[in-house]
């Protein structure tokens, strides 16, 4: 792995790319745009070389290794790779393929060919969400249900669910703000950056999902009729 270029806006991208071509064009994109860029060529260069460094969000295609969700596992796994952001770059624009990447692991979901404009600006907006959603260590107790955003860990009654990224996302998105009506608009401009390709349905889908997982602790999010959805802080 090379020794990076220092960026101007402080975060660092790992991008796991096995064509030197494109893996050495985007680099230069993202740094000409103030990123500090880290380079493997594959899945075992850069879990090999992962304790060497920090990065806010990890960048891979998903023709490296064994299939795209065996290699995001791999990742999520990593203990310094694991908390990043997790951005899937593919040739497939399958809509399988797709839905099923943005609701187990990925935080966006890039086609090829790459637009450099709209790379830097997807980048950009899932970089953002730090300040929206939250990565302090910050933990919420509400009677039998307890959230901790920087761990991403949540547990009801003592004992911890598991949670898709959207869905641990929208949670942590209501408890900071509990009693606060968020409409489905906003939650998706919130959670997945603004032009980001996802419907209200879609929302409705991930929250009867989430209640379903928190079981008794599930009525405190409330659908507010024609408006949205909160949750409910009693």
């Amino acid at each position: 792995m090379r020794a990076p270029m220092s960026g101007r806006s402080g975060k660092n991208i790992l991008f796991i790319e096995n064509d030197e071509n494109i893996l050495n064009s985007i680099s230069f994109i993202l740094e000409s745009n103030g990123f500090t860029m880290y380079q493997a060529r594959s899945i075992e260069e850069a879990l090999a070389d992962a304790g060497r460094f920090s990065v806010d969000l990890v960048l891979f295609d998903t023709g490296v290794g064994m299939g795209m969700d065996e290699t995001a596992s791999r990742i999520k796994k990593n203990k310094r790779l694991g908390k990043a952001f997790l951005v899937a770059l593919s040739e497939s624009s399958l809509e399988d393929d797709m839905v099923r990447a943005l609701e187990t692991w990925a935080d966006d979901y890039i086609v090829k060919p790459v637009r450099p404009r709209v790379l830097l600006a997807r980048i950009r907006a899932i970089l953002r969400r730090k300040t929206v959603c939250g990565m302090n260590e910050d933990v919420f107790q509400y009677g039998q249900l307890e959230i901790h955003t920087a761990g991403r860990e949540v547990f009801v009654e003592g004992k911890p669910v598991s949670l898709t990224r959207t869905e641990f996302d929208i949670l942590a998105l209501l408890v900071r703000q509990p009693n606060t009506v968020f409409s489905r608009a906003h939650i998706i401009d919130a959670i997945r950056g603004e032009g980001y390709f996802i419907t209200e349905r879609a929302i409705d889908f991930q929250v009867c999902g989430l209640r379903k997982k928190l079981g008794s602790c599930g009525d405190c999010i409330e659908t507010v009729r024609s408006l949205g959805y909160k949750f409910r802080a009693t």
